[in-house]
């Protein structure tokens, strides 16, 4: 029987548009019979979620909160951040803090390091999930690219800074929001930042989603034996606001077919809490499986190829190895 659960995942992973649309998620759930994403406790645990204002973000720590974690949410936006941490408080959240930063400047992803370490002496999940698409090339505060910033170093700084207190639960797990449209797209680690060819925003987006996925692989690699569970996952096509600002005419096109925000956010949250989510790490999941990191050959990355990218975003960073031994 599983074999034949296997088969008819596979059949619908293959073609891709069952696979990422509503249809994909709507036959996996009664196929392995999965139980609700809510369904085990997170109570004592804190879990540090960025992006977590709108989209798949907002679903997520809706979840969390619902399940009994202590969340801290991390966003650009003070005043966004503030109605959410209310709305999240008005449904019988636990504690909720909030955290301001711009993923896409260093100064202030340092700053929101070191504030969510003097509010939470605990930390066992983060969820890396804060994107944006850039119509035009644009360069940071520290002169990144804003792609490869916001998505790809930023993030890595403030994990840098925070794994060691996730080391320190008895249950810390990374999990990465990736895009399937990263399948795409190669990461030409001789051009990180878009310096050559005509900018394109989707581009942009896919080459650091791919990018990131690659670093969580490293992460993982890294962290092997420090009881950290590092894992990607992507949503599917999930119907947000943010795919509704950048892709307007993709979503049109889709329409109906479009996973639901709780459908995409489905994968973070059995993640973040399932026991048996504890099992791998360093893998890409979609609807609480094991995905292929390539589907075209070209965009894969060896390991060599990984380890290069982690020392260029080591160095964009300005910071030391996070993972360097005595650190």
């Amino acid at each position: 029987m599983d074999g034949l659960r296997s088969l008819i995942d596979l059949a619908l992973e293959l073609p891709v548009v069952p696979s990422f649309s509503r249809i994909g998620f709507a036959v996996r759930r009664r196929l392995f019979d999965w139980p609700d994403a809510e369904s085990w406790s997170m109570t004592g645990r804190t879990v540090v979620i960025t992006g977590a204002t709108s989209g798949l973000g907002r679903q997520a720590a809706a979840s969390f909160a619902r399940m009994g974690a202590r969340l801290v949410l991390v966003g650009r936006d003070a005043d966004r951040l503030a109605r959410t941490r209310v709305e999240l408080l008005a449904e019988d959240a636990g504690a909720v803090d909030s955290v301001v930063a711009d993923m896409s400047s260093l100064d202030s992803v340092r700053a929101a390091a070191d504030e969510v370490l003097a509010l939470a002496p605990r930390i066992d999940v983060i969820v890396d999930n804060a994107g944006a698409m850039y119509p035009t090339r644009q360069m940071s505060p520290d002169g990144i690219e804003m792609s490869l910033a916001t998505m790809v170093v930023g993030p890595f700084v403030l994990v840098g800074r925070l794994w060691p207190r996730l080391a320190a639960s008895p249950d810390g797990r990374l999990v990465a929001v990736t895009s399937g449209g990263m399948y795409a797209q190669r990461l030409p680690l001789d051009d990180l930042a878009y310096e050559r060819g005509d900018y394109q925003g989707a581009r942009a987006y896919a080459r650091a989603k791919r990018a990131q996925v690659a670093l969580v692989r490293e992460w993982a690699r890294r962290l092997r034996g420090r009881g950290v569970v590092a894992n990607a996952m992507h949503p599917g096509w999930a119907d947000t606001p943010g795919l509704e600002a950048s892709l307007p005419g993709f979503r049109s096109l889709v329409g109906g077919l479009l996973r639901s925000p709780a459908e995409g956010a489905d994968t973070i949250v059995w993640l973040s809490a399932a026991p048996e989510a504890r099992a791998a790490t360093g893998q890409l999941f979609l609807d609480r499986r094991v995905r292929p990191f390539d589907r075209v050959p070209a965009t894969r990355l060896s390991a060599a190829d990984r380890r290069d990218l982690w020392d260029q975003v080591v160095a964009l960073s300005g910071e030391p190895d996070p993972t360097a031994p005595g650190r």
